[in-house]
C-alpha cells in the first residue's frame, strides 16, 4: 500500500480514534491493499466532539447514549433525568472516549 495514502488517512481521522490504539490501526491499515482500503474511506465515523456537544446540552434525555448505540442506558437517562443528573455528569467526561472506541470497533470489524 502506499504509505501517502496511509498517512493521510491517519492525519485526516485520528480524532476519531483513541491515541493509544493508533499504532496498532496504523500497521492494520498498511497490510490492506488498495482496493479495501479504498472501501475505508466511504466509512462514516462519529465525531466524539459532536457527542460531548450533545451530551452537554442533551444528555438528561438520554441521546447521546441512543448515539452511541447503547440502548438501554439512554432509557434509563430518559426516565431518569440522566439518575437526577449524576449519570449525565459523568457522561460528560466519558462520553468521547466511548465515541472512539465505537468508531475503533467498527473499523477493526471492516478490516
Amino acid at each position: 500500500m502506499d504509505i501517502n495514502k496511509l498517512d493521510m488517512f491517519i492525519m485526516t481521522n485520528k480524532k476519531f480514534f483513541p491515541e493509544e490504539k493508533m499504532a496498532f490501526l496504523k500497521d492494520r491499515l498498511a497490510a490492506l491493499d488498495d482496493s479495501r482500503f479504498s472501501a475505508l474511506s466511504m466509512i462514516e465515523f462519529k465525531d466524539p466532539t459532536t457527542l460531548l456537544l450533545i451530551s452537554i446540552f442533551l444528555g438528561s434525555f438520554g441521546v447521546d447514549r441512543f448515539m452511541i448505540g447503547d440502548t438501554g442506558m439512554g432509557v434509563l437517562k430518559l426516565l431518569t433525568g440522566g439518575l437526577c443528573g449524576i449519570l449525565t455528569v459523568i457522561d460528560w467526561f466519558i462520553i468521547s472516549g466511548k465515541t472512539k472506541e465505537l468508531n475503533y470497533n467498527k473499523l477493526m470489524s471492516l478490516i
